[in-house]
């Protein structure tokens, strides 16, 4: 039943740690690689690079919501959305078509 999931590639799962700039500030985050590939495809579907994609993404949230409580966890769900719709990445659909 769960064969697909369970017999995928763990470098999929493997958690990876990059540095960035969020509003001046040195940080790291550490996220699963298929989540940092999905970024990478946001980041170069908006025509810029993935920490500038990020720390973009932080500062319209702190305008919006606030400090959020979990990042990490919000750019997952990022990542959801754009795999959700597939308007905003057709190069992506078509592919998998």
């Amino acid at each position: 039943m769960c064969h697909v999931f369970a017999s995928q590639d763990p470098d999929r799962y493997t958690l990876t740690t990059r540095r960035l700039r969020l509003n001046g500030q040195s940080t790291s985050i550490r996220l699963e690689n298929a989540f940092w590939a999905i970024l990478d495809d946001i980041a170069a579907s908006e025509s810029v690079s993935t920490p500038h994609f990020i720390s973009t993404l932080h500062s319209e949230v702190l305008e919006l919501h606030g400090e959020p409580s979990n990042f990490t966890s919000l750019l997952r769900c990022c990542c959801l959305k754009f795999m959700e719709n597939p308007a905003s990445h057709p190069a992506l659909s078509v592919a998998a078509e």
